[in-house]
């Protein structure tokens, strides 16, 4: 229940997503927050205890604000910009703005969207809180948005708005010598920069949608699709009407009610109060061939420290020519994850993930779950000339990882070398097959 001292604007807060703003009694304002429930989430204030600087902050509000949003999503970029332009004297208080998540958009032939954290950002000379880019900023980047107060929510929203807006974050061709398609592009999330199936100007402006998209502009972006789709219908270019219709349609119908799960509160990842379970779902991964040929890659799972045969799962690599095993880890692992979204019950994620490989492997891991908004601890297991001499490889910045990593290493092994029993048997009989064909 809301205090009858504090006035809010136009009445009754609505169930509906939104960004909501706290003022005190001069009017200067405290904080931005998004919400996919207005109504419930301001509520949530006065009715739960809160920390010693929620609790004074909740103290001082005397007035509130809202601006319903069609969507989640565009109530979490909206939020975004309002902090930007605003700088809420709380939003930075109960976060240092160093810390919070970038996105960015690469000055490149072909750009990208990339995360970076303001630290990061500052460290390339870049003030993440300018309104526009200085000179030597704008080399690097077309723009720069944030901050996002959940890093979880922006790469959720970055996969939901890929589907309307595919963008690339290849390389092109003639840089990388590459001729077969990348996974996103079967997916029908990248146009193609990594086989040059699209020109410099095409992407450049699905580029100018993202950042139309990110700039809150939303239906400027919408109108401006419609005026395309009736140019190409009336000049007898069905082909790219009905292309454009299909984007026009995605970019209408996102579906977002999940993506702010959990508002203002973003966990490492997700694990018990206890901490990362070695007991739990231990996943462990590994990529067999010989010179590229039958490559497959295997996914074994540990519970309460055992096998669990049934729960094993097997992919032949489809995408990846050549050997190149972390490229095939990377599909292996965007197969198993886009079934987590799919079959949840039977595709369950993780406590955490044991990557058979060092560094490398490791990262592109990372880069695959952030990509697909997904957050979970990754262990690498870099082998030594004996297991004595295995070198786990994970993120020493992170206190619960060192723990387990000191009194998991030997479970991680066994699980790492059952998957790679599990990949080799299956390469085996793929190999046998080819022979006979």
């Amino acid at each position: 229940m809301i205090p009858d001292n504090i006035t809010i604007l136009h009445g009754k807060l609505p169930d509906q997503s939104g960004v909501y703003f706290y003022y005190d009694a001069q009017g200067d304002l405290l904080y931005v927050g998004k919400a996919t429930s207005l109504r419930a989430r301001v509520g949530s204030y006065f009715t739960k205890a809160s920390g010693d600087r929620i609790g004074e902050m909740v103290r001082q509000i005397a007035h509130i604000e809202y601006l319903v949003t069609p969507t989640v999503i565009e109530a979490l970029v909206l939020e975004a910009n309002q902090i930007k332009a605003k700088r809420p004297r709380y939003n930075i208080l109960l976060r240092d703005d160093k810390s919070f998540l970038y996105l960015v958009i690469t000055h490149e032939l072909f750009p990208r969207p990339l995360l970076l954290r303001g630290h990061e950002l500052e460290q390339m000379g870049v003030d993440p809180l300018r309104r526009t880019l200085t000179t030597a900023a704008a080399k690097k980047f077309l723009r720069v948005f944030g901050p996002y107060t959940s890093s979880a929510s922006l790469k959720k929203a970055l996969d939901l708005v890929r589907r309307a807006i595919p963008w690339s974050d290849c390389e092109p061709p003639e840089k990388t010598g590459r001729r077969r398609p990348c996974f996103q592009a079967h997916l029908g999330t990248c146009p193609g920069v990594c086989t040059g199936a699209i020109g410099r100007h095409a992407y450049r402006r699905i580029m100018r949608q993202l950042i139309l998209f990110f700039e809150g502009k939303k239906q400027r972006l919408v109108r401006a699709m419609e005026r395309e789709m009736k140019k190409a219908a009336d000049a007898l270019r069905f082909e790219e009407a009905a292309a454009i219709r299909r984007q026009w349609d995605a970019l209408q119908h996102i579906q977002d009610v999940a993506l702010i799960a959990r508002e203002d509160v973003e966990l490492p990842y997700a694990r018990s109060a206890a901490g990362i379970s070695l007991h739990g779902r231990i996943e462990a991964y590994d990529i067999s061939n010989i010179s590229g040929t039958s490559a497959v890659g295997s996914m074994v799972v540990f519970e309460e420290g055992r096998p669990v045969k049934e729960k094993y799962r097997r992919f032949r690599i489809k995408t990846v020519a050549g050997t190149n095993d972390v490229a095939m880890l990377e599909e292996v692992l965007r197969r198993r994850l886009a079934r987590a979204r799919t079959a949840a019950s039977a595709w369950p994620l993780p406590e955490l993930m044991v990557i058979d490989g060092g560094e490398g492997q490791v990262n592109r891991a990372r880069m695959v779950l952030e990509e697909m908004g997904i957050v979970l601890p990754v262990m690498g297991i870099a082998k030594g000339f004996d297991r004595k001499q295995d070198r786990l490889v994970f993120d020493r910045t992170d206190a619960e990882l060192q723990r387990v990593a000191k009194r998991g290493k030997e479970l991680f092994q066994r699980a790492r070398d059952e998957a790679h029993r599990f990949a080799v048997r299956y390469h085996r009989t793929l190999r046998s097959k080819r022979l006979w064909e």
